[in-house]
């Protein structure tokens, strides 16, 4: 776990596999827009907090795996990426690319959970209580001198 992810009540390793494609599946990110949406990617994730571990723009859509804090929703910070390269998008290729609107995104996404394999979760588990027993034993014998 990376000492990064810390907030001031608690500790996070969240990481997802996020899908996003575009409207109607159009093959619209190439070019400068591809290099761009890259750049505001990693802008926007900044702002939050979040840090994208890796990723990849498609023609039609979008592949990444996103370390995203705690304290914010999947939802909310696939909404508030999608929203805002929309903008982006809108603002800077309306008039030139036929974009009817702030419709970039299809609506959906797909989201899957990147965690720890179970027996690395159970050794993970059953090596904590033998630490926590181990530290019992040590201030145990501090307070006797």
């Amino acid at each position: 776990m990376v000492d990064d992810n810390r907030l001031s009540h608690s500790t996070w390793d969240c990481k997802y596999h996020l899908v996003f494609a575009s409207k109607y599946r159009m093959k619209r990110i190439y070019g400068a827009l591809r290099l761009e949406l890259r750049d505001q990617f990693l802008k926007l994730c900044l702002q939050k907090g979040c840090r994208i571990e890796e990723g990849h723009l498609m023609l039609d859509h979008v592949h990444m795996l996103i370390s995203i804090p705690s304290k914010y929703s999947v939802s909310y910070i696939v909404g508030f990426l999608k929203g805002k390269t929309a903008l982006y998008v809108a603002n800077r290729y309306a008039k030139k690319r036929k974009y009817r609107g702030y419709h970039f995104w299809a609506r959906g996404y797909f989201v899957s959970t990147i965690g720890y394999d179970e027996q690395v979760v159970r050794r993970y588990i059953r090596d904590q209580e033998k630490a926590d027993k181990a530290s019992d034993q040590i201030e145990l014998f501090r307070l006797n001198p």
